[in-house]
């Protein structure tokens, strides 16, 4: 084998090495027991900026890694840095996480021009040490990561080119009425775990992002449902608040809702057609304090009502009409914990016909007891390797903690298919 030979299986086995090590900046670890069909967002190479040409090898803090593979990358991450190096012009990603810096002077950014994501995350940064407008002069930035930092105020002025902003687990307990304006193409946006109150939000901060795609605000302090949400609006996380109730027609204007989780509230009653929207695949209101449950829109596929006070389960609130030619989607209900002390009507099964699994689990038929339907779990249509699979599952749920349970359901996972 030829010398080039050697060096092109070197190069290869060294690139392979660095994005092994390298390419997973989700935040899998960061929020705990998120579903498996919910995949993290990678950056795409391919949407690079334009950067002038350079030869190798390529300028780099010394404090940092710049892989040879990955010449516009710069790895700062976990080296307990305490202020931020200088950034050389040619970087479009720049990782600082996990470190110990408390600002964000204006100087290291001096001659940026083409970075497009800049992940901060796990860092001690205050609002008041952010240098105003350090931000706001990257023109081409288009994700910023500030989540586990110890910001007070919402961090602006940013820039216009600006897609996902994530703040979550900070103290923020404002969003000024300034604060969000000019950020025509925000898509995603990560709030939860602040200090957010209703009013807060009295300013209506989110109504003119008209291309908010994904909005999270769970573990905040509001109590009432946020106003004039935009319309494209299609993944709204508002688990672990205080919500006690969901005005009528409220899901009217934003008919592209797909996945709605309000688990950990304190909603005690539905009004029948709250939930009928036609892209809803995912409903998400366990642990709140329903008695009764409600009209189940034709595309929903998966329902969580467990941990609530639910008697009996009245299927014909849930579907009062049959169409054959529009049949439901319904595949996976779970209602654990409640106080049901039969299984659902057979009837289910015909306005239902893709169910697979109902999870019953035990429920709280009197105050100090749990008790457990005869078949905590009915199953149909499944082959046997899927059979097996989901008795592994509920095998393992049922040695789980109660802690484990909340866990589960805390976060809203910042990314989707």
């Amino acid at each position: 084998m030829g010398i080039l030979s050697q060096l092109s299986i070197f190069h290869l086995l060294w690139a392979a090495l660095v994005l092994c090590q390298y390419e997973d900046y989700d935040f899998e670890d960061e929020y705990d027991g998120e579903p498996d069909h919910q995949q993290p967002y990678y950056f795409n190479p391919a949407t690079q900026a334009e950067a002038p040409r350079f030869p190798f090898p390529v300028e780099c803090a010394r404090e940092c890694f710049c892989p040879p593979a990955f010449p516009l990358s710069m790895y700062c991450d976990h080296r307990k840095l305490k202020t931020i190096p200088n950034i050389p012009s040619h970087v479009q990603q720049l990782y600082l996480q996990n470190n110990d810096i408390e600002a964000v002077p204006a100087g290291p950014f001096t001659n940026v021009t083409f970075v497009r994501e800049i992940n901060l995350s796990y860092n001690k940064i205050k609002f008041h040490r952010i240098d105003h407008g350090v931000f706001a002069k990257l023109s081409n930035l288009v994700q910023l990561h500030l989540q586990h930092n110890e910001l007070e105020e919402f961090p602006f002025p940013l820039p216009s080119s600006l897609e996902r902003l994530l703040l979550g687990f900070n103290k923020i307990s404002q969003l000024p009425g300034t604060a969000l304006e000019g950020l025509p193409n925000i898509t995603m946006l990560d709030l939860c775990n602040n200090l957010l109150d209703d009013s807060a939000l009295k300013g209506k901060p989110f109504a003119n992002m008209k291309n908010l795609v994904q909005l999270n605000l769970c573990n905040n302090k509001l109590e009432t449902m946020p106003p004039d949400l935009p319309s494209s609006l299609m993944h709204l996380s508002l688990e672990n608040n205080s919500i006690s109730y969901i005005p009528e027609n409220y899901f009217n204007r934003l008919p592209k809702i797909i996945a709605l989780r309000m688990s950990h509230n304190n909603l005690q009653n539905i009004p029948r057609n709250t939930f009928n929207l036609p892209n809803l695949l995912e409903l998400n209101l366990g642990h709140n304090k329903l008695k009764q449950v409600f009209y189940i829109p034709r595309s929903l596929q998966h329902l969580y009502i467990e941990n609530n006070d639910i008697e009996n389960i009245n299927v014909t609130l849930m579907c009062p009409t049959i169409d054959p030619l529009n049949i439901n989607q319904l595949t996976y209900i779970r209602v654990d914990q409640n106080k049901l002390t039969s299984p659902m009507s057979s009837y289910a099964f015909f306005c239902f016909p893709l169910i697979r699994t109902i999870y019953y689990g035990e429920q709280n038929i009197t105050v100090n007891k749990a008790t457990r339907l005869r078949s905590p779990v009915f199953r149909r249509f499944l082959t046997p390797e899927e059979y097996q699979e989901a008795e592994d599952n509920h095998e393992t749920h049922d040695h789980g903690t109660e802690e484990d349970d909340e866990a589960e359901d805390n976060y809203f996972h910042p990314y989707f298919q």
